[in-house]
Parts: structure tokens; sequence; C-alpha cells
């Protein structure tokens, strides 16, 4: 099960993010657009490795822990590397960290509510979320400097990825939001004296 093609496709989510990094050091315009194409590529696989998973029954435990790992890197990686190189305007910063705070609550709660032998299950909102702060980050990657080379010179590509990951950063509020109090209230049952 370890090597099975879902379990692989989440492996080659990690092992892009290297190669991502190191595309964006470069600081060219066709590096910039490899980058996307990258994180693009690795972005996908969150899609089809679940996918396949389900539909040809071949879940395993691994798969189950490392996909919101490898979920959390990517987006961590392309994130940083985006502040790191100055990719993102000043007022960008602000949805950078709230994504940030959120994985880490997120990831906080799963490892508490696992101690419940508690899931939690991902909501619609949550795929929305998803979908726009992957968007984002693609877009934010191409930036205006490689815009050029795909004949999208003419638009503000930095702008349209900034307003993109705002609004995945109301998204993660939200979803946030919503896992945190399903966390507090899973909580306070086990916390609460036993019944008789």
């Amino acid at each position: 099960m370890l090597l099975s093609l879902p379990n692989l496709l989440t492996i080659s989510r990690i092992a892009a993010i290297p190669l991502l990094v190191a595309l964006v050091m470069l600081r060219a315009p066709w590096a910039d657009l490899a980058a996307c194409a990258v994180f693009s590529a690795a972005a996908i696989t969150d899609y089809f490795d679940g996918k396949i998973a389900r539909d040809r029954g071949i879940t395993s435990g691994f798969g189950i822990m490392l996909d919101p790992i490898a979920d959390k890197l990517l987006v961590a990686a392309a994130l940083m590397v985006l502040v790191g190189f100055e990719r993102l305007d000043d007022r960008a910063l602000l949805p950078a960290i709230i994504i940030m705070l959120r994985e880490i609550l997120v990831s906080g709660l799963r490892e508490y509510l696992a101690t419940l032998r508690v899931g939690m299950p991902v909501t619609k909102l949550a795929k929305w979320k998803t979908g726009f702060q992957m968007g984002a980050l693609g877009v934010l990657l191409v930036g205006d400097s490689a815009a050029p080379l795909i004949g999208l010179g003419w638009l503000p590509i930095g702008l349209i990825g900034e307003v993109m990951l705002w609004v995945a950063a109301i998204l993660t509020l939200l979803t946030g939001w919503d896992y945190l109090v399903s966390g507090l209230r899973h909580a306070a049952r086990a916390d609460a004296p036993p019944e008789g």
C-alpha cells in the first residue's frame, strides 16, 4: 500500500517543494512560470490522490496521515518563498499570515481529536477554500514578471493573485472557526464528568 498510486501522488507533492523553491530563487520570468507549473501540478495531485484511493478502494493509514501534511507543506513553502523573495505586496502579508495560522490551528485540532478518536471531515467550504488558496498561490507564483510570456502582460496578475489570496483568507477564517468550534465541543465532552 505504501507505493500505491494515491500515495505516490501525495509523496510527489512533497517532492515538488525543493524544485518549486529553487525555481523561485532564480528570479527569472521563465523560472516563475515554471514554478507556477510545478506548483499547479502538485496542487492537482491533491484532488486525484483522494479520488483514486476512494474509487479503487485502496485507502491506507499512511495516505490518510500524509495527505494533509503534504498539502500544508506545499502551501507553507509557496507562501514562504513569496514572502521571502518579496513577491507579495505588504497588503497581502495579512492573508498569508491568516492562512499559515489556520493551517497550524487545524493541525493541532486534528492531532488532539485523534487522541479522542474523533475525525474532522472536510467540508464543502473547506474545499472551496483550498481551491481559492491553490489558485491564488499559482497566480502569485507567475506574478507580473512572467505574465508577458503567456500573453497576459496587460493583466495585473499580482493584484489578481492578491485578491484571490484575500478571498482564500476569508474562507480560511470561516472554516477555521468551524473547526475550532467543533474541536472545543469535543474537548468539552471529553472533560465532562461521567454521568451517574
